[in-house]
């Protein structure tokens, strides 16, 4: 099949991918704020779908671990062809549609990254992948970022609930609610700058290694302007299956807990974002949940909630690695083999969907019972009590 034939099926499945990264994302940024009340649900994505767009064009240091580090390149130019790309980024958009189905938070990024390293391995060799960066930029920020990000919350956490504990003034509570306007809208121009550049960086390795562009440049305008808004468009619509776990099931969000976690991933994100570090913003923001209700009182953290999606935290890029193996081993034989995995995964994501219809969540089910108590009755932390 002609290159450019194949090119243009992986910036159409990247995309996809993309958009799919921002409604399997949502939660990060606006779950805790939904829960408490401080913003309406379609207000929420609508704020953070124009964020994820703007944050798309603030840097581009991810975009380039992705399309310069995971895969090897030599004197031959990459060592990956755009239909391995392809099955890679099937492994991934299905994996994200089995875990939004299932309403866990696992990892976009570990499955973009799981399913390019398993089309890589089957159609290029264990040598393909350079594992020092896979190492030292993507599995050891997986390991560390959601515990700096829980720790930051915990500690905020208590500090808001120990600060306001003899306050009396009426509004406390609402003052809280408003800050969480702000610190959800850093972490939605955090995860844009961040997630988005992933596709971005697929993209540019697809253009690289059917000779479209030259190796070692960045995202083309383009490039960055059609990821931005994938992952927007995505984001509005709105990943209600996983905000709501993430917003109620993981821990009893409040407001100083929600603005406490929020600013803690925002953080933690855009610092990483900076240094290039293609870390996963549902690790981060995760973490800061149950940070923030270990920073309110142990037994606030649904543990059960939490043992499942660490599960998914594990299995994320195997489970993609094994999808994008076996999409690239039938891809690559011939073009009928091409068309299979196209149509595979069409009717993969098809299935998911008319699952998901069966027993939908709405924005109705996520914001039902956001009420919270008043500024006098807010609860303490664990041994502030005097």
């Amino acid at each position: 099949m002609d290159v450019l034939v194949i090119v243009v099926l992986v910036i159409v499945v990247a995309l996809v991918f993309d958009f799919t990264n921002g409604f399997h994302d949502t939660a990060n940024a606006m779950a805790t704020s939904v829960a408490t009340g401080a913003l309406k649900p379609r207000t929420a994505v609508l704020i953070s779908a124009v964020l994820n767009v703007v944050g798309a064009f603030l840097s581009t240091e991810v975009a380039k671990t992705v399309s310069q580090g995971i895969i090897r390149e030599g004197q031959d130019g990459v060592h990956i062809s755009p239909t391995m790309i392809f099955a890679g980024l099937v492994g991934a958009v299905l994996w994200n549609l089995a875990t939004w189905y299932l309403g866990l938070p696992s990892s976009s990024t570990h499955a973009l990254f799981g399913g390019l390293i398993g089309a890589s391995i089957i159609g290029a060799g264990l040598n393909s992948v350079d594992w020092a960066t896979v190492v030292s930029k993507v599995v050891l920020p997986a390991l560390v970022s959601p515990v700096i990000a829980g720790v930051i919350a915990l500690v905020a956490t208590y500090l808001a609930y120990t600060l306001t504990k003899n306050a009396t003034t009426h509004g406390a509570a609402t003052g809280f609610r408003h800050g969480q306007t702000v610190s959800a809208s850093l972490v939605s121009l955090a995860h844009g700058t961040n997630d988005a550049q992933k596709t971005m960086g697929v993209i540019t390795l697809t253009l690289i290694a059917a000779n479209y562009q030259d190796g070692g440049t960045g995202p083309a305008l383009w490039v960055i302007l059609a990821c931005g808004l994938a992952i927007g468009l995505g984001t509005y619509m709105g990943g209600w299956r996983i905000m709501q776990t993430v917003g109620k099931k993981i821990s009893d969000v409040q407001s100083p807990q929600g603005f406490a976690a929020e600013t803690s991933s925002a953080a933690t994100i855009l610092i990483s974002s900076h240094l290039g570090f293609a870390l996963s913003t549902t690790h981060v923001t995760s973490g800061s949940v149950i940070g923030s209700g270990l920073g309110k009182k142990l037994a606030d953290v649904h543990w059960s909630v939490v043992g499942r999606i660490v599960v998914a935290w594990v299995i994320t890029l195997p489970a993609a690695a094994v999808v994008g193996g076996l999409a690239t081993w039938l891809a690559s034989t011939s073009v009928i083999g091409l068309v299979l995995v196209a149509v595979l995964a069409l009717a993969g994501g098809l299935t998911f969907t008319v699952l998901a219809k069966r027993k939908p969540i709405s924005h109705d089910d996520v914001a039902a019972g956001s009420t919270e108590p008043t500024d006098q009755a807010e609860p303490q932390p664990a041994g502030a009590q005097n």
